[in-house]
């Protein structure tokens, strides 16, 4: 069970599609006119991801390595008309609002990539939730852009209004360039507070435009884009990691010693007040000697002022 949530966390926080590995940019940008358009297209894109991981990994020890990728291609592409076909009967308007871009879920590169980098390499159970978690953040996502488009574009939040009557809808963000300044705007939030992202990863080769990023062509892209952003991205981590690690490494350094010197100070401090401590007894005992003299030498002093006394006695005696 820790490992089921420990996927479903990993697609929503730390491999999000849409903000951390910047993937299926092509929904992303061209459905999120509206949050509910983004919600719909997320949970569609859930329903195929969790079901297409399910079947992938139930079927990885059947599937021949040389002709995974097709296969992959016709399980999600089951999944995507059934999907379909169940909008189309259930809720029309919906399946036309969202149009062509239903049957381009086939070739997402977030489904092939979690199906080559995941599903085809885990259990069944790991791999089922991981196709949730990763559907969960991508529908996060693209509603999120899709909420600031609709908020800004026309002043409502899922059909309903919510800006003042005075304000006046700015049109550009539920038009194409929209998507892409809403898009640039979050994502300049996630490097301001250095949260991981595909934009903030120094890996990237900005010259030869290769790193992280997805360049839009997902029928040639089979997940590739996927895995190599997330093989930069668990490079980029490990890079901190290791850095973190040195940090500490080096304070722990400093702080032995420092203690270390502190301990040889406090000795070397301590060595002159011993030897006062030793030199004390010495003169006292040396101041008790003269002491000691005198109470002896007055038993003595008695003894010849006696001696005196009897002689004198016996002087008087004798006259």
């Amino acid at each position: 069970m820790n490992k089921c949530v420990e996927r479903i966390v990993n697609g929503v926080v730390k491999e999000n599609p849409t903000f951390v590995l910047m993937l299926g940019m092509c929904p992303t940008l061209a459905i999120t006119t509206s949050a509910m358009n983004g919600i719909s297209m997320g949970l569609c894109t859930t329903a195929v991801l969790a079901m297409s991981n399910l079947l992938i990994s139930m079927l990885r020890k059947v599937i021949p390595d040389k002709v995974r990728m097709p296969a992959f291609i016709v399980i999600v592409a089951s999944f995507v008309t059934l999907v379909q076909m169940l909008l189309g009967a259930y809720l029309p308007e919906l399946n036309k609002t969202l149009g062509i871009y239903i049957p381009l879920i086939v070739v997402n590169c977030i489904i092939l990539g979690r199906a080559e980098s995941y599903a085809y390499k885990n259990p069944v159970f790991p791999s089922f939730f991981d196709g949730i978690g990763m559907g969960i953040g991508f529908t996060i996502g693209i509603t999120l852009i899709g909420m600031v488009r609709e908020l800004l574009g026309a002043g409502e939040l899922f059909g309903f209004r919510v800006m003042p009557d005075s304000y006046q809808p700015i049109s550009i963000f539920v038009m194409a360039p929209g998507a892409f300044l809403v898009l640039a705007l979050l994502t300049g939030l996630q490097n301001k507070f250095n949260a991981p992202s595909a934009t903030n990863v120094e890996e990237c080769d900005k010259e030869k435009r290769e790193g992280l990023e997805c360049n839009g062509n997902c029928m040639s892209c089979a997940g590739l884009a996927y895995e190599k952003n997330h093989l930069l991205i668990e490079q980029a981590a490990e890079k901190r990691e290791a850095e973190r690690k040195a940090a500490l490494a080096e304070k722990a350094k400093a702080a032995a010693a420092a203690k270390a010197a502190k301990a040889a100070e406090s000795k070397a401090a301590g060595k002159p007040a011993e030897s006062k401590m030793e030199e004390k007894p010495a003169d006292s005992k040396a101041a008790g000697k003269p002491a000691e003299s005198k109470t002896e030498e007055k038993p003595a002093d008695s003894k010849a002022a006696e001696k005196l006394a009897e002689n004198k006695t016996e002087e008087g005696d004798n006259k």
